[in-house]
């Protein structure tokens, strides 16, 4: 599906209100509840079965249908979480790196990197990560459920909308765009879900509210890869 013709989704991302229904919300904190301590960055959850579980779920919403491929699968959930005693902000960026199985030696391919996992119980001794290929990023969504609000306070995301229609963008690039379109706070609450591409350019603050911001990052993509490239885990 490439993404100059993404009608369904033209500014890269969308807010679904009220995707959680209270009872799946509570039972999902409880299952982060029960995550070792620092778990917040952890890129391994798919990992779970409640994880593998919930990625079903997602994959057969209707808001989910003609986004992705039919044959999609889930290759990573992540855990990103911004408190007082943990707190960063990110630049306008794009999501280029994809978790891969092995290294493949490819002339179309670079930016290798390898992120061990944090939890010794789940995680296997590291995973690859290379820049993906276009056509494998116009294909990928990334859906965010939020277990707490996501506001400007809370350091939520904001976005430049429609700069994933432009495919990689260098630096001049990212700045011509974010100069000429500006940026959209999407203000999510708890219960909501993000739609996003991640090709689209996105950042966010610090937060300056108290409490917490706790996000489950699901990235969704094609079954198959080029390049001799294999997902690391597929759901």
């Amino acid at each position: 599906m490439p993404v100059a013709n993404d009608d369904a989704l033209p500014e890269g991302f969308r807010l679904l209100p009220g995707l959680l229904a209270p009872e799946r919300w509570q039972a999902l904190t409880a299952e982060l509840a029960t995550l070792p301590p620092g778990a917040a960055g952890q890129r391994e959850l798919l990992e779970q079965p409640w994880c593998r579980a919930l990625a079903g779920w997602l994959r057969g919403l209707p808001q989910l249908h003609g986004l992705l491929p039919t044959d999609a699968v889930a290759v990573q959930c992540t855990l990103f979480e911004k408190s007082s005693d943990r707190n960063w902000l990110v630049a306008p960026h794009q999501d280029l790196a994809i978790p891969v199985a092995r290294r493949v030696e490819h002339a179309s391919l670079g930016g290798w990197s390898v992120k061990a996992g944090r939890f010794y119980v789940l995680a296997p001794a590291g995973r690859f990560y290379v820049l993906a290929p276009v056509e494998v990023l116009e294909q990928t969504l990334a859906v965010r459920l939020h277990l707490d609000d996501a506001t400007e306070a809370d350091g939520g995301l904001r976005f430049v909308p429609g700069s994933h229609r432009a495919g990689v963008l260098d630096d001049a690039a990212v700045r011509e765009w974010r100069g000429r379109q500006g940026e959209i706070a999407a203000e999510a609450r708890a219960g909501d879900a993000l739609l996003m591409r991640p090709l689209v350019l996105h950042a966010s603050s610090k937060a300056r509210a108290n409490g917490r911001r706790r996000v489950l990052h699901f990235l969704f993509g094609p079954p198959e890869l080029p390049c001799g490239l294999r997902w690391a885990i597929a759901a």
